[in-house]
């Protein structure tokens, strides 16, 4: 007897539909104390918090870096040797993970030859193009690459024919490459002012220079003056033909003095080695305004900026040659692309036209292929980063995200919504970490972690639906709808900062005055030309202090005492109340622990496994010698007082036996920029984006210039710490100072007092001054898209 459809019992779900969730048990990685969590997947997850609870520990630290771990173990142990060891994350349990993408804020290498194009394949696949239809033909992919240079070689090879019978047979070899060989395939070439080296007037007996560390009794000066080249009493403006030369440019040369051999090297190629080749953000300040001052960069004059040697740049396609395609914006590239029909290279042409479309798709048509990537902000970086992941074919994989919004003008931030909800659609898992209410509204769940920062963090506050977030009495819920409202009276200006015929990059001749002793926000989409404006227009001279967004550099040895100066007037206090010298207050210098040298922990390197790294057991991780912990100041030892949190270390500081206003300014300058919660000796290497930003901002409020220039201090800054921004950056003004901020975040551009509004579009489309006045005015008329995305957001 055959049964009904009625008495069917539905079918049971498959094993393999039922694991639909990401579980995370007892996540300790950092601050976090035993967060659970389970993530629905192929759903857009966001995680929120203040900045510092916690998010990106669970969302980078540990699930992401698991399924990057466990990926590279399927690999051989002999390809595992050659790639980054990872440690398994602190946690219990992480089941249902799927093969992670990481798109993050890091900034792209700042190598000069590294350009967009490179970046993203463009470059390659442009190359191909050129080799195969480019008129006249000169070579192969390379000949188009200015990364190769051309070589020629020729010598004689020994052929071994066995039984003793050898052959000397002549070979040549030859690669044809598109660098340029003056600059390099730099683009640059960089110029060195003598005048800023020494002053000519004066003989080497008379320390004439004026370069760091070369000073008179020094070794660097003593080679140079009993070197025997030299009368130590000429002027050297008076020297020889040969005599300048050697001075200069001589090759290095041994020389004895005082019966040591030494080398003796012309000053430019020495200069060249110990400064002028290193990474500009990893110099000391004193040195790097010395080669800010001495070294001025120039258009190559033989390539004019291309890159490419001549032959390269005379291949065209019809009119256009490769040098040519990468200069245009990609929108126009990706026209001309398209117009473009050649069967014998259509796949290709494919290829290519999807990758353009993609920059298009993505908000970044405005910028070239030519374009540096070191140049490009955080968020255009994650953004081109984002470029190859839009038209895979992979499902089922989780993508991280680490606040796309980052850069984006409100007008932009739906089409960056858009994108994720694709990527989900598809069939992904979506995890963003983001502080923006207009990204947080998309997502299908939200985990919300805090309750604070530091220590104060770590925990899961609300795990649900938006709605319920907004319901949820936890920091984010209450502040996600917070408005700042316009100001009812605004300041006048002392003055103003003329910019006048301004034309770096995409500026179309602008003429500006920036009022000075107010608050003004210079504003507008992504590519419109703000940062040039602001950076690349404003006088030096004016006694200009900018806080932009390169990353600090910092070892795991760096922390925020060392790194805003903190550390010298603590080390002195301490040498002082012990009667010690100061050297013994460092965990890098004459203090540090013996067996782990002041690092606090032993690093074993297992080879292509994750290395190991174990509290020192005999400082017990507090990184000095036993006895110079017997030292104290105000009744704590220099391991307890880089212990200690910024809000704990203003009152100890500040008053009572251990008081020391040098330390103090700085700590209050801690505390002024929300940094409250982070410890005095905490690891460089574990702030956030938003916190090391917060950090420069804090080293730089001592500094003597009268205008501030901010670049989007909002960046990684939850919805309650705005308002401390706000009030920052009115303390800042009241003292005295211009302040200048590049932001997208409507609450700071509500509270200036005056606005400047760059568009109307990006790359070829901006450049202009498209409003400037108070943002009351601009609310008012709507001119703009800035204007109408204010006066929805206040409300008006």
């Amino acid at each position: 007897m055959t049964s009904t459809g009625k008495n069917k019992r539905p079918a049971e779900p498959h094993a393999a539909d039922r694991h639909d969730l990401i579980r995370v048990h007892g996540a300790r990685e950092n601050n976090l104390k035993d967060v659970s969590v389970e993530l629905p997947k192929r759903r857009l997850t966001v995680f929120t918090g203040v900045s510092g609870s916690g998010k990106s520990s669970l969302v980078f630290d540990t699930i992401a870096a698991e399924s990057q771990r466990m990926i590279n173990e399927t690999y051989s142990a002999f390809l595992q040797g050659f790639m980054p060891t990872l440690a398994r994350p602190e946690v219990d349990v992480l089941d249902g993970l799927t093969t992670a993408i990481t798109v993050d804020q890091q900034r792209m290498g700042s190598d000069p030859r590294s350009t967009v194009g490179t970046a993203t394949d463009a470059n390659a696949m442009l190359r191909i193009l050129f080799s195969r239809l480019g008129k006249p033909y000169i070579g192969p992919p390379s000949a188009f690459s200015f990364n190769t240079a051309s070589v020629t070689a020729s010598g004689g090879m020994t052929v071994d024919r066995g039984a003793d019978r050898t052959k000397t047979e002549k070979v040549t070899f030859s690669r044809t490459g598109g660098m340029c060989t003056h600059c390099e395939g730099r683009g640059t070439v960089s110029d060195i002012d003598l005048t800023q080296l020494y002053d000519d007037s004066k003989s080497l007996s008379e320390d004439p220079f004026t370069i760091p560390t070369y000073t008179g009794g020094g070794w660097t000066v003593r080679v140079i003056t009993e070197s025997g080249f030299f009368d130590p009493d000429k002027p050297i403006r008076k020297y020889t033909k040969k005599e300048r030369h050697d001075f200069l440019y001589r090759e290095p040369t041994k020389v004895k003095i005082n019966g040591i051999n030494l080398t003796y090297e012309g000053l430019i190629p020495k200069l060249q080695k110990s400064m002028l080749n290193k990474d500009r953000e990893a110099m000391q300040p004193h040195i790097r305004a010395f080669v800010d001052r001495a070294v001025t960069f120039a258009t190559c004059p033989e390539c004019d900026g291309t890159r490419l040697t001549a032959e390269a740049r005379s291949s065209k396609i019809g009119k256009v040659s490769i040098a040519d395609a990468c200069a245009m914006e990609i929108r126009d590239l990706a026209e001309w692309v398209r117009g473009l029909d050649e069967p014998s290279v259509a796949p290709l042409l494919t290829a290519l036209r999807h990758t353009l479309d993609s920059f298009v798709e993505i908000g970044l048509g405005y910028l070239s292929l030519d374009r540096a990537s070191g140049t490009l902000s955080g968020g255009e970086a994650q953004r081109v980063k984002m470029i190859r992941h839009l038209g895979s074919s992979l499902t089922d994989v989780t993508y991280v995200f680490d606040e796309p919004t980052i850069g984006l003008h409100p007008h932009d931030i739906q089409r960056m919504n858009n994108l994720l909800l694709r990527l989900r659609d598809k069939g992904n898992t979506v995890l963003v970490v983001e502080h923006k209410p207009e990204a947080i509204a998309i997502a299908d769940h939200v985990v919300d972690l805090g309750p604070g920062a530091g220590t104060e963090g770590g925990t899961v506050c609300y795990e649900g639906t938006v709605e319920g977030l907004r319901a949820s009495d936890t920091v984010t819920g209450r502040h996600l709808d917070d408005r700042v409202s316009l100001k009812q009276t605004v300041r006048e200006p002392t003055g103003k900062l003329p910019i006048r015929g301004a034309t770096a990059n995409n500026l179309r001749n602008v003429g500006v005055d920036i009022p000075l002793g107010v608050l003004t926000v210079v504003t507008g989409v992504a590519g419109s030309g703000k940062s040039s404006l602001v950076h690349g227009s404003i006088p030096a001279e004016e006694g200009v202090v900018a806080v932009d967004q390169t990353p600090i550099r910092g070892s795991r040895r760096s922390n925020p005492a060392t790194y805003t100066g903190l550390l010298d007037p603590i080390r002195k206090a301490f040498a002082k109340a012990n009667g010690v010298k100061p050297a013994l207050f460092s965990a890098n210098s004459e203090g540090a622990c013996p067996t782990c040298n002041g690092a606090g922990v032993l690093f074993t390197d297992l080879g292509m496994m994750a290395g190991v790294s174990t509290t020192c057991e005999d400082c017990e991780g507090k990184r000095f010698q036993a006895s110079v912990l017997e030292y104290r100041f105000g009744g704590r030892d220099i391991s307890e007082v880089l212990a200690m949190p910024v809000s704990e270390a203003e009152r100890f500081f500040g008053e009572g036996e251990a008081r020391t206003p040098a330390a103090h300014r700085i700590i209050e300058r801690l505390a002024d920029v929300g940094l409250g919660y982070l410890t005095l000796g905490q690891p460089l290497t574990t702030l956030s984006g938003g916190e090391r930003q917060r950090l420069k901002l804090a080293t730089h409020m001592g500094d003597k210039g009268g205008v501030y220039v901010l670049d989007e201090p909002t960046t990684g800054l939850h919805l309650a710490d705005v308002q401390q921004l706000l009030g920052l950056l009115d303390r800042l003004v009241d003292s005295g100072k211009t302040v200048i901020v590049i932001e997208h975040h409507q609450a700071v551009m509500a509270h200036a007092d005056w606005i400047i509004d760059l568009g109307p579009g990006a790359g070829h489309d901006g450049g202009r001054i498209v409003f400037e006045g108070t943002p009351a005015d601009l609310v008012a008329s709507r001119s703009t898209l800035t204007g109408e995305h204010l006066a929805e957001y206040v409300g008006a």
